[in-house]
């Protein structure tokens, strides 16, 4: 069998999902939703809004918009197995598909899982080198795995699931040198229109050939993949309970965010603010340094993908809120002087090759001539450290502030897989 046809047919025949399991996606779909609605004023969203909001109402322009304002932000989560904000993909793709189709929470979920372990299992088979060589995977890899998801809440079954996943293949791009400008959370929104389009077309009968993904001039030649052995389905437990996602702290590139729980768990040890400190360096791994890429920021897409600024406003202001990547906020820092003094490097090649995961390191240096060092091998919401009930529900309350009912919106989020019926998620939707 081909990789396309392995994964179509656990798509389509999955294993009961556990408890836990759908606990997790529950938090992920609301926090997901939260990003959705604190994104959609956005420039980059308003940009897409006005491109095709207009246009007549259809299912993929539905999961443009919205996976774009998912996205515009940069507050959605991570997920290391695809490489990818595989939620800002996922979720709005699977969004308007559910409506239409009056699904319930638990179908909902149970999309959202699949679609999920789709995205893990085609990174798992194109590689990090992908990532590295600077294709943006939340484009990429999340069009694909998404795709399989949309196809599974259509009730396709395992040839059509796998039509999906060869047409999607075509329809996956993006690339990373896009990171800081507007057009970063519009791949997120491609994506998502992608996969619905995918598996729509796939209904057709639409197809393309199986092996695409490991044949000659496939996917993983082409895009600088590694050609690995994808182990995910065999495993027993689902992807999201066994290696997690990771939901963000600070609403800006999770490159910065093992630095900022270092210098967070500095200042709770020693207690200084930014006035106390006189440098900071930083070591981060290598396609985090490529990332960030504008150590003097112009505007709040920049400032997201600025170490130095993101790094300065943690240590005036104890964390990072939505209030701190406007532009007002941008050009009250321009002249701020900590920023020079915030430095960043990369982990060798050689040392990034010898560890899998290496931590991200920052030592500050203080007025007095005190120097305190601090590393983190994961960032703050990962599974070994995950958020409590009460920040989860700060994040989602500070996302949705302009949001009415954001707290009734919340507690019937709580019940998701109870729930008879999505629609009520309707309310939140750009």
């Amino acid at each position: 069998m081909t990789l396309i046809t392995t994964l179509a047919q656990w798509c389509a025949a999955p294993p009961p999902f556990s408890p836990r399991a759908r606990q997790l996606a529950a938090e992920a779909i609301t926090d997901t939703l939260a990003c959705m609605v604190a994104g959609r004023d956005d420039a980059s969203t308003l940009a897409v809004k006005a491109t095709w909001g207009e246009a007549p109402r259809s299912l993929a322009n539905d999961a443009l918009i919205n996976a774009t304002a998912a996205h515009a932000i940069d507050y959605d989560d991570n997920f290391a197995p695809g490489m990818s904000h595989a939620s800002a993909v996922l979720l709005p793709a699977l969004l308007p598909v559910a409506l239409a189709q009056r699904a319930s929470g638990a179908a909902l979920i149970d999309a959202y899982l699949i679609g999920l372990q789709a995205q893990a299992f085609i990174g798992d088979a194109v590689g990090y080198t992908h990532y590295t060589a600077g294709w943006h995977a939340t484009s990429t890899v999340g069009c694909i795995g998404s795709a399989a998801g949309v196809a599974a809440l259509m009730g396709s079954d395992a040839d059509a699931i796998a039509r999906t996943l060869s047409i999607a293949v075509s329809l996956a791009s993006g690339v990373k040198g896009q990171f800081g400008t507007p057009l970063k959370p519009f791949h997120a929104g491609m994506a998502a229109r992608n996969a619905v389009d995918a598996a729509r077309l796939a209904q057709t009968g639409m197809q393309g050939r199986l092996d695409i993904l490991e044949g000659p001039q496939g996917f993983i030649e082409l895009y600088n993949g590694t050609a690995g052995t994808p182990t995910l389905l065999v495993h027993p437990r689902h992807v999201i309970e066994r290696i997690g996602l990771m939901p963000k702290k600070y609403p800006c590139c999770g490159s910065t965010h093992r630095v900022l729980d270092a210098i967070a768990d500095l200042q709770a040890q020693h207690s200084f603010s930014a006035s106390d400190v006189e440098q900071v360096s930083c070591t981060v791994g290598i396609a985090n340094w490529r990332n960030l890429a504008y150590p003097q920021p112009q505007d709040e897409m920049q400032a997201r993908f600025s170490m130095p600024y993101c790094v300065a406003m943690l240590l005036t202001h104890g964390t990072l809120s939505v209030r701190d990547f406007t532009p007002d906020a941008v050009r009250s820092q321009a002249a701020n002087p900590l920023l020079p003094r915030i430095a960043m490097q990369a982990w060798s090649a050689q040392q990034e090759a010898e560890v899998a995961n290496l931590p991200h390191r920052v030592t500050v240096t203080l007025r007095d001539g005190r120097q305190l060092d601090g590393e983190r091998l994961n960032a703050r919401g990962a599974l070994d450290e995950p958020f409590s009930a009460d920040e989860r529900m700060g994040k989602f309350l500070d996302c949705c502030a302009a949001l009415p009912d954001a707290g009734a919106f919340y507690a019937q989020l709580l019940r998701l897989d109870q729930a008879e019926r999505c629609g009520f998620i309707r309310g939140m939707m750009t």
